[in-house]
């Protein structure tokens, strides 16, 4: 039998949704509905929900209590639960369950990467100051690199787990630690692209070369910052501006 294109999609989608753990499929399924309404829809009925995931109510329940202790969703007694505005009114868990669940799209990589911005120059300087040789004997290791995303990814990860705990303020790792699951997703789609690559090489070794001086190294972390940015973009195809007209769209629509 041949499948079109679409069907084998579906069906590939079909069969990873099937493989989860029961109690993965079942906050998968309900992210995905919450993701595509807006806030302040109501979600079916629990009794209802069960039919159509095809789950015992049990399990459901106790999914539908973690989305609002999280911020996704408020259940509330003898009327609809409905979607919670998880955007503005959410946590860093938000974050977490996207990255957990593969739901992070380059929207959401892009606002990401302006908070790496805003922050990583200030425990640059930071840590530069207090342990300049630190810095620079884990930059030496960026020469072993080898030319895949994963190892691109983990390294960065590592280098920037460093310059937050050498900054010598607990608030930065303690920041960082929360989007470890977050970030490692990202940086493997961000590695993936060629330019991200280069663009990082060059910027170890430019960091080195500005070591021991504080100030030109958080400079360097900046240009980065501002580089990492400009590729994403030019990647994705603006896809984070269309991401905030689709959510504006969707808004307007309910007026």
């Amino acid at each position: 039998m041949t499948f079109s294109t679409q069907q084998r999609t579906h069906q590939k989608a079909e069969l990873e949704l099937n493989a989860l753990r029961p109690s993965d499929y079942i906050e998968k399924a309900l992210l995905d509905r919450i993701m595509a309404g807006v806030p302040g829809d109501a979600l079916p009925s629990e009794r209802e929900l069960a039919v159509a995931l095809g789950v015992n109510r049990q399990p459901l329940r106790e999914a539908l209590q973690r989305l609002s202790r999280d911020g996704w969703i408020e259940i509330r007694h003898g009327k609809p639960t409905v979607i919670r505005n998880y955007r503005e009114e959410g946590g860093l868990t938000i974050l977490d369950t996207l990255a957990r669940q593969e739901l992070l799209d380059a929207g959401w990589i892009s606002s990401l990467l302006d908070v790496r911005m805003a922050l990583a120059p200030a425990y640059g300087y930071a840590a530069v100051r207090r342990n300049a040789a630190g810095v620079e004997a884990y930059l030496q290791r960026s020469v072993l690199l080898t030319d895949v995303a994963d190892a691109f990814a983990i390294y960065d990860w590592q280098l920037h787990r460093l310059l937050c705990i050498e900054s010598g303020n607990p608030v930065y790792p303690m920041l960082l630690n929360s989007f470890s699951s977050v970030y490692r997703q990202a940086g493997e789609l961000y590695f993936s692209l060629p330019g991200a690559r280069e663009s990082s090489r060059m910027f170890y070794s430019d960091l080195m070369a500005a070591l021991p001086d504080a100030e030109r190294a958080a400079e360097e972390v900046r240009i980065v910052m501002r580089r990492s940015i400009d590729i994403w973009l030019a990647a994705s195809g603006g896809a984070a501006g269309s991401e905030q007209a689709s959510e504006k769209s969707k808004k307007r629509g309910r007026r």
